[in-house]
Parts: structure tokens; sequence; C-alpha cells
């Protein structure tokens, strides 16, 4: 598995996610010369014919920096206030910085919305796509300016992994404070193990995740395994490495420290991936033993197999299947509203024309837009978490 790992010049889209603390320094700002580090990395690894995409946290702590706005927890709206001040920041030192190997900068905003909603996404793709063609490089970020607790990702880890599944990248690279995975987080348990390759996400490797390591930082552990999960199901790369370095991009080149993460030998088709990657599914649907057996067969999710119906979804919405124990096992696209849902959930699907009033679909959910996603964070759950994280964080 050790040889399967390439040179960063040899992929052919790489995602770069770099967290708030690397970029901004709550005493001086902007960390100019850090920056000017990673854009010369980047300007080398465009030279070599690689698409580059960033994805930038530090909006909402830069903007505070300038704003000078206490320490501590900000309110919502001081958030989105310190966001639209560091936007323009932050995007400005981009631009400056990557001009400086006559490399254009395009920022691009993205709310949870414009990637849950599938004609947004592909708007949004198709706008990446582009700007990649004509040679320049996105500089990404959630837009916290008009992006409430409700409606956020809450952290750029998993954003990335979602911009890198958008738009086909073979690698994604989370930059952090820390060097890679641990067996535990190694500023609390000084056995903890560092794991350099890991060949799948499993149970035990998700059991690893711990906390935040930094007051900037709001993606801890646990996020960057969610944005592996993202990533690696649809046939791309992950590295997490630090980069506390100068020219982090460059250190990696030369081996420094660093944990893999393999991609599927079998990744899902681009619609499935977009479908295991909502974050906010509209409802779920708990089943019995019996469809789980099915839809682990490849078959489609019938409404015989339904015990229970939750929340407000229209057809085609993406609705979170779980099993009698309450475990997600797939995501898909309802095939009915939610009402209609709970009128034919537990009959036969001969029954369907007769309860509606009307001939639909004899499946609840089709194979065709279902897809498996074993132990993905449950709808409420992610909820919960980006709820905290929103409050009680300070990053962008």
């Amino acid at each position: 598995m050790r040889s399967a790992r390439k040179p960063l010049s040899t992929y052919r889209r790489v995602v770069i996610k770099i967290g708030s603390a690397l970029l901004v320094d709550r005493a001086r700002g902007l960390k100019t010369t850090w920056l000017d580090a990673i854009c010369a990395d980047i300007a080398a690894l465009k030279s070599q014919g690689v698409d580059v995409l960033v994805v930038s946290s530090g909006a909402i702590a830069l903007g505070r920096s300038v704003l000078k706005l206490p320490a501590g927890a900000l309110k919502l709206e001081e958030s989105q206030a310190a966001a639209a001040v560091g936007q323009i920041s932050l995007a400005r030192a981009w631009s400056e910085s990557l001009s400086r190997d006559a490399i254009i900068a395009g920022q691009v905003l993205l709310t949870l919305g414009d990637t849950e909603e599938r004609r947004r996404y592909l708007n949004a793709r198709a706008t990446m796509t582009q700007l990649l063609k004509m040679g320049a490089i996105p500089i990404i970020n959630e837009n916290d300016t008009v992006a409430t607790s409700e409606i956020r990702y809450g952290d750029n880890d998993r954003l990335a992994a979602r911009v890198a599944t958008m738009i086909g990248a073979d690698l994604l690279v989370l930059l952090s404070d820390i060097d890679g995975l641990y067996t535990a987080p190694p500023h609390l348990d000084p056995e903890a193990k560092f794991i350099e390759i890991i060949p799948s996400i499993t149970p035990e490797i998700e059991a690893m995740a711990g906390g935040a390591a930094s007051e900037l930082s709001r993606g801890g552990m646990r996020t960057k395994i969610d944005a592996g999960k993202m990533a690696t199901s649809a046939g791309c790369a992950m590295i997490i490495a630090s980069g506390k370095v100068d020219h982090p991009l460059a250190a990696l080149a030369e081996g420094a420290r660093s944990s893999w993460f393999a991609p599927s030998t079998t990744p899902v088709t681009a619609r499935k991936t977009w479908i295991a990657g909502q974050l906010l599914p509209s409802g779920t649907l708990a089943i019995d033993a019996g469809a789980e057996t099915a839809l682990r067969s490849g078959k489609s999710l019938l409404p015989a197999g339904v015990r229970d119906v939750t929340g407000t979804f229209s057809r085609g919405d993406t609705i979170a299947i779980v099993s009698a124990d309450g475990r997600e096992i797939a995501r898909g696209l309802a095939s009915y509203d939610a009402d209609e849902t709970r009128q034919i959930a537990g009959r036969k699907s001969g029954d369907i024309s007769e309860i509606l009033g009307y001939a639909g679909r004899a499946a609840m959910v089709h194979r065709d837009d279902l897809v498996m996603t074993g132990t993905l964070p449950d709808a409420q759950a992610t909820t919960r978490a980006t709820c905290e994280t929103e409050r009680n964080d300070i990053d962008a």
C-alpha cells in the first residue's frame, strides 16, 4: 500500500484545504510570509500541469482581527460581519500573492445549499471548471456572511471534500496544525501512535478521531475523517499533513510526515457521490432487517420494508435510510413526498395505486437513486455538531 502513494506532481487535480491557524495570527493578523510560501508551492505544482483548487479558511478570524474584536465566542451576526470584512482581505491577499507568479485567483463563495441542491451544485461545478480551464486558481470558502447555523457546513474539511468530489479531484490535501492521524489525540496521550497509511476508513479508524487542536480551528480530526469518507468513496485520495512549516507542499514532496488515505477502488458514480455527500438529508426511513439485506444485495427499497418515516421531504429530496437499530446504512432520493411515504410505508407495492389514487413507482427509493453509506453520521448528529461549532468557534 505504501507504494500506492504518488508524488503530488503526478496527480491530475488537487484540492488543498488550509486551516485558519495557518493563515491568521491572533495578534498580528495575516501570516503573509507563510501565504507567499504556499502560493509559491501552488505555482510550482501548477507549472507541472496539475489543476489546483484552494479551500481557504480564515475569513472570520481575519475579519475579527481587522475589526479588533475581543477574544471569545462571537454572536452569529458578529461572525457574519467579521466574515464580510475578512473575505475582502483574504481574497485580496490570495490574489496579490499568487500574482507574483502571474497566476490569477478567482473567489468562489459557497453555502451548504449550493452543494445540496442539485442544480446549484452543477452550476458551482461549472464555474470552478471554467476557472481551471482559464488557468486561474479557484479560492473557495463557505459564504459565512449569509449562512446560518442550520444551513452551513460548519467546517472547511467537509467543504473541501465536497469540492473535491464535485470537481472530480484525485487528491485532497488537508493542511492544519496536526501532521496526520494518530491512534489517540497526541496532545492528550503520549503513547498515541502515528498512522501513515489508511487503506480504508473503518469503525476503528473513526474511533481514533479527537477534538479540535487549536482555538482558531473548528475542524478537529472528526471532521477530517468525515471528509475522508466523502472523498475516498468518490475515488479521491486524501492526505492529512501539517502546514506549520513554510512551503508545506514542497515539504510533502520531500517526504514530510503525513497520513495518506487510499481512494476506493470502486468509486460510486458522480450522481451517487452527490447523494452520499449530502450533509443534511430531508428525512429518514427506518427499515426492517429484510429490507436491509435487500439493499446490501443491490436491490431497491420497497414500501413493505419501511417501518417508520420522519421528517418533511418532497419527491426527489435526499433521505437517510437507517436500520432497525438506528444505524444509517444508505441515502437515496425519495420517490414520494413525506405524506405519501407515510401512507404506503409497510404496504405492498401493488397496493400503491389504491392507496394514493395513482400508479406511482413500485420502489420507495430506486436502486439507481440509492447509495450505501455505512457509518456516515446521521442527519440529526450532523445538525447538532454544525450548530455547536457555530456557537463555540471563530474560524471561517
